[in-house]
């Protein structure tokens, strides 16, 4: 285990701004969705907007590196952990609109499957793909999620972001650079915290929502494996799929220690059980240098890399 990157100072500060909210070596595995991480210097969670925002502000004044956790759908987490503060989101508040525009209000911790369901049991359209989409709200506006045809960037009207010494401010879908699985926010980490989320949505039959739905499901479950993993591993390439092109070069059921390709989906890697982050980050090395060598084309991860690692390759890691 490395020690901590914080200095006698930076520990007072800490301790003086969170007191017993701050909880000390906390693993992240149960954080995760691959049930994979090693521990935190410290924990922070958070359990409104506001506590969010507060604890950014002072995060940033006292000079201490950290990190936003939602869901933990799309994220490696190093064995040896992270240095510094991550900053559990437990912000889930949700309102809908009726002011005039139909739509929804949510935090950022909120969950964004939910969120999806949540609309069409009230009969309003434009999220109803998100009804399968793991993770938060925060993380869906950070990465552009999206399923079946639609993304966040289509249905997103406003996002509340916390700027560093700027205060709260509003951001268009133009402000974010939306991209392919992607926007302004992922590729500037650190600078810019999302506290909530503003959706648009239009009034819709409940039943041919309610239908869609139930299709989407349907095809996640026939199509994605159930139990821990890291969702999709890799972007889609322009006009072609990761999970082709891995299947393709014949790696379904590939194995690098506990980390696996799924039988059922080549994109999706699975924890068998056992898996340490050194066996997944083995694993997509290993997939991307044959699909590279078999195809021509360079795999580029969608999933993020946080924490201490000793490969100085690591894509997105911090620390």
């Amino acid at each position: 285990m490395k020690s901590s990157v914080l200095g006698q100072d930076e520990l007072r500060a800490l301790e003086s701004a969170f007191g017993e909210q701050l909880q000390r070596q906390v693993p992240l595995a149960r954080f995760t969705s691959s049930r994979i991480g090693g521990p935190a210097d410290y924990l922070l969670p958070v359990r409104s907007k506001d506590e969010l925002a507060e604890a950014a502000e002072a995060l940033w004044r006292i000079g201490v590196p950290y990190r936003v956790l939602g869901g933990g759908s799309n994220a490696l987490v190093a064995d040896a952990g992270y240095r510094g503060v991550i900053v559990l989101n437990q912000a889930r508040a949700v309102r809908f609109l009726d002011e005039g525009e139909s739509g929804v209000w949510a935090e950022s911790g909120a969950s964004f499957g939910s969120l999806g369901r949540r609309a069409v049991a009230r009969g309003l359209g434009g999220l109803t793909w998100a009804a399968t989409v793991p993770g938060t709200v925060g993380g869906a506006v950070v990465g552009n999620a999206g399923a079946h045809g639609g993304d966040t960037a289509g249905c997103l009207k406003l996002a509340e972001i916390l700027q560093q010494g700027e205060g709260v401010q509003q951001w268009t879908p133009e402000r974010l650079q939306f991209g392919y699985r992607t926007s302004w926010l992922k590729e500037h980490p650190g600078q810019r915290v999302v506290l909530s989320a503003t959706f648009s949505l239009t009034p819709t039959d409940p039943n041919q929502l309610a239908t869609e739905m139930e299709a989407y499901v349907e095809h996640r479950r026939t199509t994605q494996p159930p139990g821990a993993s890291w969702g999709s591993m890799f972007k889609n390439p322009p006009g072609d799929h990761a999970g082709r092109l891995i299947e393709a070069t014949g790696l379904k059921g590939l194995r690098r220690g506990g980390a696996e390709v799924s039988q059922l989906h080549a994109n999706f890697f699975v924890n068998t059980g056992e898996a340490t982050a050194a066996d997944a980050w083995a694993l997509l090395t290993e997939v991307r240098r044959r699909v590279e060598e078999r195809h021509g084309v360079v795999l580029e991860l969608e999933i993020e890399c946080l924490g201490q690692w000793d490969d100085p390759t690591t894509t997105g890691a911090d620390g």
